[in-house]
């Protein structure tokens, strides 16, 4: 059945400030309401394996989300990070930590991971997905035009794969484009589904 169909009756609700995940759900024709801010310490352990800690704080999140929810409700909850030389890049406090985490990810290969959680009433799923991204080689002029002109201080790494910055400095990429821009959207889609079905049977 189609997810939309799947979800008739149901109130998904996204937990999440990202402008893209709200433009990706609502591209794959996904209803869902959006969650009033609310406060996450997103801290980890120092001894989480990286490709472990997207998912890891999209539980945080999920968690910290201060509404008992509704037999009817289901929580949606994401986290992205850009791993680069064993080291998490979260998002840039200001312009100079931009230029060097750039400079970290020019003529290099990274990746990328978003973990995600759905939460109802009485199951919790986690899950992630893991794209490698390689960029080649920028000069110091591209790296502040990028910076100046599109501030990308909201976005883990300092970059958003669908600016000026993905069209001109990304050689190759392994994996989900959508999971670089914060939501791996065909995983959700499938996961999403199954978490749906399962309750209903889980409810007889």
């Amino acid at each position: 059945m189609l997810l939309h169909k799947l979800l008739e009756g149901y109130n998904l609700i996204l937990a999440s400030a990202s402008p893209r995940r709200r433009q990706l759900l609502a591209d794959c024709g996904i209803n869902f309401t959006l969650a009033d801010k609310f406060e996450c310490d997103e801290s980890f352990p120092s001894t989480l394996a990286c490709d472990q800690v997207a998912e890891y704080i999209s539980t945080l999140k999920s968690n910290a989300y201060p509404t008992a929810l509704d037999a009817k409700d289901i929580l949606l909850t994401a986290d992205t990070v850009v791993i680069a030389q064993d080291r998490i890049l979260g998002k840039p406090v200001d312009r100079a930590q931009a230029v060097e985490m750039l400079e970290m990810l020019s003529g290099n290969r990274h990746s990328v991971v978003t973990g995600v959680t759905i939460r109802s009433a009485n199951c919790t799923h986690s899950f992630s997905v893991k794209s490698s991204v390689t960029f080649r080689a920028l000069t110091n002029e591209e790296i502040e035009y990028y910076i100046d002109n599109y501030r990308p201080f909201d976005k883990a790494g300092a970059y958003g794969i669908q600016e000026w910055i993905g069209y001109v400095a990304i050689e190759s990429i392994e994996g989900s484009f959508f999971n670089v821009m914060g939501l791996p959207v065909q995983r959700l889609y499938v996961e999403l589904g199954e978490f749906i079905e399962s309750n209903l049977l889980n409810s007889k």
